[in-house]
């Protein structure tokens, strides 16, 4: 029995590739944020039109729920899409999923309203990573007390 690690695929496959390039691109958005979002979005956005029988309010109730799930979903592309807006877009979509809460059939039976509170906060809290800082010859070193010139 060898104790030696696998070898490593050369060459990828094509469905490996995607998967590595799709997950290089959603580290570098808030991507679980606007998942979140988007579903929290989606439930408020599709309540409403539930048959009557499963709904607690119809009528502007309803007009506006649909409303909020569309600003919502608008708010995950943002998200997404543009990661430098994400504070704007988090701060959107946590107004939105608490507003949702007495205009629509209550957040979405408040599945909606937490998914939307969670993916905006997420939004807002959201860092890029910073790239690894240099070591070498020329990486910036903090001066010293001797080289500063104060004596």
């Amino acid at each position: 029995m060898t104790t030696d690690p696998p070898p490593e695929p050369t060459e990828g496959t094509a469905p490996g590739r995607a998967r590595r390039a799709f997950r290089r691109w959603r580290r570098t958005r808030p991507f679980w944020a606007a998942l979140w979002t988007g579903l929290g979005g989606l439930v408020i956005f599709f309540l409403p039109m539930a048959p009557l029988g499963k709904i607690l309010q119809v009528g502007v109730g309803g007009i506006a729920g649909m409303a909020g799930g569309v600003l919502l979903m608008a708010m995950a592309l943002l998200i997404l899409l543009l990661p430098g807006q994400r504070h704007t877009a988090g701060v959107i979509a946590v107004i939105a999923g608490v507003a949702s809460f007495p205009l629509s059939n209550l957040g979405g039976l408040f599945v909606g309203m937490a998914l939307s509170v969670l993916g905006g906060s997420m939004a807002f809290a959201w860092l890029p990573e910073k790239p690894a800082r240099r070591r070498g010859p020329y990486a910036r070193t903090a001066p010293t007390a001797e080289g500063s010139g104060t004596a």
